[in-house]
C-alpha cells in the first residue's frame, strides 16, 4: 500500500486532540457553505470576513458555535441529548480541537422591560449587597437582605405597581373612541376582532343590552358595567344563523373591555397583541413609589446619602466617583465597593460609562448590549474557551474601537480563543488570523477564499475584503457639492443628555451626524428631529411632506413574518397561485396559499415551519416541523404549481432567482429589483424575519421605501445604516441613498463609518464625550470644515478618511 508523505487531513485525530493547536472543520454545509474545510489556530484572535450573506456567520455561529453548544448539551444530561435530535446538529462532517464556547451575538430577540444595564452586567447584585450590608438604615429599622432591594422580587417590588414603576390605566375615551357607533358597529375599539369580538357582542346581546343603539345613547351605568365590570357572567348564546352554516347555541362568558385589555397587556406572549392593548392604556409614574419601583422600606436605606434608586440612576462614571470618594465603614463595605468598582471598570473601558444601571435593556442598541455582555465576560475570568463575537464594533466611533481591540487582546491573553465576525477594517487589520468567506453573497458565496495571516490576503484576487483592506478599491468618485434648500432648526432641545442644544439640518442634501457612543446622536435625530418634523408635516409652508424613519428593529418578531410578507410580495404571489387552472378547479381563494390561516397550512406547526422546543434553564429553540419538514403547507396545497414550482418552492427562491422567475410580473419585479439594488439579492423570499440581522432588516425597510418612488419631498432618517455591512456593500447602499438626494429628497444618517461621513454634504459632530460629558454640537459644516475642528474627537479620523479619498 502506497503512503503519500503529505498528512491526510481526514486521518483520525491524534491520540490526544486537546493538544491540537488548531480547530479543524471538515465538510461544513450549513446554509450556503459548500462543504467547507478550514483550520483555525487556537489561542489567537481570528476574524471572519466577507460580504453580507457570504456565509461567514454560518461558519462562525452556525457551525463552530453550534457544534460547541451541541457538545456541551451532550455532556450535560440524557434529557438534553433528546433535544439535540430535535434541534439538529450543524451540517458538518467533523470539527476537532474545539474547546467549549461562549457566544456573544447581537441577539435578534429583544430583552424584556425588566432587564436593565444592571441586570445584564450583574452590577445590580453587587449594588444591592452593598445597600443590604453597608447601607445607612433609619433608627430602629431591621436589616434587609439584598432581595429586598430588587424591584423584580416580591420582597422588594412596590406593591402598587408590582415593581414596574409605572401604572397602566384606561378610561372610556380610550376604549370607545367613537361614541356615535353602536356596539355592533364596533364602538368598543379595544375588543378583539374576528370571532372573539363577535362572541362578546353576542353575549352582551343575550344579557339584554342594546347592541344596536349608538353608544352615547346608552345609560351611564350600563356603559360603566360593559366597560369596567369585574363580573364574568355566563349565558346561553343563540347565534344569528348564517345561511351557509348551522350554528348551535353555546355557553358564552362575558369579559369587560377593561379586563380584556389589562389581561392581554400583562399576560399575552404576542408582541403585536400587547402593543395593540397598549394603545388603550395611559401610563403614568406609580403614585406610591413615584416611579422608583421599590417598597418604602428599601427606599429608606441610603449609602453616601443616596437611595438605591438614586444610585442606579447615576451614569456609571459618576457612580464610580461616588464609590471612590466614600470613606468605607468597615471591612464588608470596603470589599463590596472594590468589587463594584472592578465590575464598572470594563464597562467604562468599552465606552459605556454614560449608561446608568436603571437604563432598561430595550432602549439599548444591539451593539451596546453586546459590549455590556463582553464587559461582564471580561470580569468572569474564564480561560480555555472560545468566544464567538458578532460585530463587536457595531455602533462604535473609531475612537472607541481602540478600547475594544485592547479588550479582545486581554481575552486572548487570558488563554482564550477569540473568533470575531467583523467588517470594521481596524479590527480586521488587528487579527492574528483571517478567514475570508465569499466571493459574493448567497449561492455565489459559501467558500473559504483565504485562511491565514491578514497580510497574505493581498494575493487573493477574487476577495472583496482584499480590495477594501489593501486599497485597490476605486476611491468614492467626487461629486459636485450640493447646495441646501431650506433648513430645519431645532433650538433648546432638552432630553437625555442634551441640555439646551441648538442644531440646524439643511434640506435637499446628505447629512451625517457623528460623535462617540452616548454623545446624543440618536436622541437628536431619532427623537428631537423626528418629533419636530412629524409635528409639522401638515403645515402648508413646511418644505418636508413625508418623514421616513428607517431603524434596525426587526421587521417581525416571529418566523411568521418574512421578506415576502413584509414587502407585500406575498400578496402578489398568492394571487398568481389562485389564478392557476388547478386552484380554480378546486375553487381555492388566496387564503389557501397563506401559511398564517387554517386551510392550506400544515396544522402540526400551524404554518410556522418550526416547532418551538422549550429547554429547561436554556432559551427555547426552534426545530423544523416533523410533519411538513419546514415547508409550512399541507401536501394538498403543495400540489398546485405555478410555472412548475409549488408555493413552498417559490418561498425558497432567493431574491435574485425570483427576479428572473417573476420578470414578466410587474408588481413582483418592482419590489424584487429594489431588494436586489440594495444588495439583498442573496436573501430567500421566505426567510423568517427572526433570521435577519439588524442591518438586513433596515435595508429591507429601505428597499420597500425605494420601490414606492415618491415625488413629495421626503426626509429619510437612518440610524447607523452601515452596521453589519462589508465595505463593498456600503458602496451599494450609499449609491442608493445619494440617489434619493439626487431625486430631490433629504437624507440624515447617524454614522460612524468615516468613508460615509467623508462623502456627505454636511456633518454635525456631537460630543465631546458620552453621557454627561456629551450632548453638545461640537462642530457643523462640510466634512472638510469639521475635519479641521479642534476639540472634536471625530476630526482626526475624518481627516484621515478625506486624505485617503483621492482628494474629493
Amino acid at each position: 500500500m502506497h503512503h503519500s508523505p503529505a498528512p491526510d487531513p481526514y486521518a483520525p485525530d491524534p491520540p490526544n486532540p486537546s493538544h491540537d493547536p488548531c480547530v479543524r472543520v471538515r465538510g461544513a454545509r450549513e446554509h450556503n457553505l459548500r462543504g467547507v474545510d478550514v483550520d483555525i489556530p487556537r489561542d489567537a484572535l481570528t476574524v471572519f470576513t466577507g460580504v453580507s450573506g457570504s456565509g461567514k456567520s454560518s461558519l462562525a455561529f452556525g457551525t463552530l458555535y453550534a457544534e460547541a453548544q451541541r457538545r456541551y448539551f451532550e455532556s450535560v444530561a440524557p434529557y438534553a441529548r433528546r433535544l439535540i435530535h430535535q434541534i439538529g446538529a450543524p451540517k458538518v462532517d467533523s470539527v476537532t480541537g474545539l474547546p467549549p464556547a461562549v457566544s456573544l451575538q447581537q441577539r435578534r430577540s429583544s430583552p424584556g422591560s425588566r432587564s436593565s444595564v444592571g441586570t445584564v452586567t450583574l452590577l445590580s447584585n453587587s449594588l444591592r449587597m452593598l445597600y443590604s450590608r453597608a447601607g445607612t438604615y433609619p433608627v430602629g429599622a431591621e436589616r434587609l437582605d439584598s432581595d429586598s432591594f430588587s424591584p423584580n422580587t416580591t420582597a422588594g417590588a412596590c406593591p402598587s405597581c408590582q415593581g414596574l414603576g409605572r401604572v397602566h390605566r384606561t378610561n372610556e375615551e380610550l376604549l370607545v373612541p367613537d361614541p356615535a357607533l353602536s356596539i355592533r358597529q364596533g364602538a368598543i375599539a379595544a375588543w378583539p376582532g374576528a370571532w372573539q369580538g363577535k362572541n362578546l357582542r353576542d353575549v352582551l346581546d343575550a344579557l339584554g343590552y342594546d347592541v344596536d343603539r349608538p353608544w352615547r345613547e346608552l345609560a351611564a351605568e350600563d356603559r360603566e358595567w360593559i366597560l369596567f365590570t369585574r363580573e364574568q357572567p355566563v349565558v346561553t348564546v343563540h347565534p344569528v344563523r348564517d345561511a351557509d352554516r348551522i350554528q348551535r347555541p353555546y355557553q358564552g362568558t362575558y369579559m369587560s373591555a377593561h379586563r380584556y385589555v389589562m389581561r392581554t397587556f400583562s399576560d399575552s406572549k404576542s408582541a403585536t397583541l400587547r402593543a395593540r392593548a397598549e394603545r388603550f392604556l395611559t401610563d403614568a409614574p406609580c403614585p406610591v413609589c413615584e416611579g422608583r419601583r421599590l417598597r418604602p422600606e428599601a427606599l429608606a436605606v441610603t449609602f453616601a446619602g443616596r437611595t438605591i434608586a438614586e444610585a442606579a440612576a447615576l451614569a456609571l462614571t459618576d457612580l464610580d466617583e461616588v464609590l471612590a470618594s466614600t470613606p468605607s465603614q468597615g471591612e464588608a463595605a470596603r470589599v463590596l465597593i472594590e468589587d463594584l468598582r472592578s465590575r464598572i471598570d470594563p464597562v467604562t473601558e468599552l465606552g459605556l460609562g454614560y449608561l446608568s444601571l436603571d437604563r432598561t435593556a430595550p432602549t439599548l442598541s444591539a451593539g451596546e448590549l453586546q459590549r455590556l455582555r463582553l464587559a461582564t465576560q471580561l470580569r468572569s475570568g474564564l480561560f480555555g474557551v472560545v468566544y464567538v463575537l458578532d460585530e463587536p464594533s457595531a455602533g462604535l466611533h473609531p475612537a472607541d474601537t481602540e478600547a475594544l481591540l485592547s479588550v479582545l487582546d486581554r481575552l486572548k491573553a487570558a488563554g482564550n480563543t477569540v473568533f470575531v465576525v467583523e467588517h470594521h477594517l481596524d479590527v480586521v487589520r488587528h487579527a492574528d488570523w483571517l478567514v475570508d468567506v465569499g466571493p459574493a453573497a448567497g449561492e455565489h458565496g459559501g467558500r473559504v477564499l483565504h485562511s491565514g495571516p491578514p497580510a497574505a490576503l493581498a494575493d487573493v484576487a477574487e476577495s472583496a475584503t482584499a480590495r477594501a483592506l489593501f486599497g485597490t478599491e476605486e476611491p468614492f468618485a467626487p461629486r459636485p457639492a450640493r447646495t441646501a434648500g431650506a433648513t430645519i432648526r431645532l433650538s433648546g432641545v432638552r432630553r437625555h443628555n442634551l441640555r439646551g442644544v441648538d442644531a440646524e439640518f439643511p434640506l435637499g442634501v446628505f447629512t451625517a451626524v457623528t460623535g462617540v457612543s452616548g454623545s446624543g446622536k440618536s436622541t437628536l435625530v431619532g427623537q428631537a428631529l423626528a418629533e419636530e418634523v412629524s409635528g409639522r408635516l401638515t403645515d402648508q409652508d413646511f418644505p418636508v411632506r413625508r418623514l421616513v424613519e428607517v431603524d434596525q428593529k426587526p421587521i417581525g418578531r416571529t418566523p411568521r413574518s418574512n421578506l415576502a410578507t413584509y414587502t407585500g410580495l406575498f400578496d402578489v404571489v398568492r394571487r398568481l397561485f389562485t389564478a392557476t387552472e388547478e386552484a380554480k378547479a378546486r375553487d381555492w381563494k388566496a387564503g389557501r396559499f397563506s401559511f398564517n390561516v387554517p386551510g392550506g397550512r400544515c396544522e402540526t406547526c400551524q404554518g410556522e415551519g418550526f416547532v418551538s422546543v422549550e429547554l429547561l434553564f436554556l432559551p427555547s429553540t426552534y426545530a423544523p416541523c416533523p410533519q411538513c419538514a419546514g415547508a409550512r403547507y399541507n401536501s394538498e396545497t403543495l400540489e398546485v404549481r405555478y410555472r412548475g414550482l409549488n408555493i413552498a418552492e417559490v418561498l425558497g427562491l432567493t431574491v435574485e432567482a425570483a427576479a428572473g422567475f417573476f420578470a414578466e410580473v410587474p408588481a413582483a419585479a418592482r419590489s424584487l429589483r429594489a431588494l436586489e439594488e440594495i444588495g439583498l439579492g442573496y436573501l430567500r423570499l421566505g426567510q423568517p424575519a427572526t433570521e435577519l440581522s439588524g442591518g438586513e432588516a433596515q435595508r429591507v425597510k429601505l428597499a420597500s421605501e425605494l420601490q414606492r418612488s415618491r415625488r413629495d419631498h421626503t426626509l429619510y432618517l437612518l440610524d447607523e445604516p452601515t452596521t453589519g455591512l462589508h465595505p463593498a456593500d456600503v458602496r451599494v447602499l450609499m449609491r442608493q441613498l445619494h440617489g434619493l438626494v439626487d431625486a430631490g429628497h433629504s437624507v440624515v444618517v447617524v454614522e460612524h463609518d468615516m468613508a460615509v461621513v467623508a462623502g456627505a454634504d454636511w456633518v454635525l459632530d456631537m460630543g465631546p464625550g458620552g453621557g454627561a460629558a456629551g450632548g453638545r454640537v461640537i462642530a457643523s459644516g462640510t466634512p472638510r470644515e469639521v475635519a479641521r475642528t479642534p476639540g472634536s474627537v471625530t476630526a482626526g479620523y475624518l481627516a484621515r478618511a478625506l486624505g485617503s479619498e483621492g482628494g474629493s
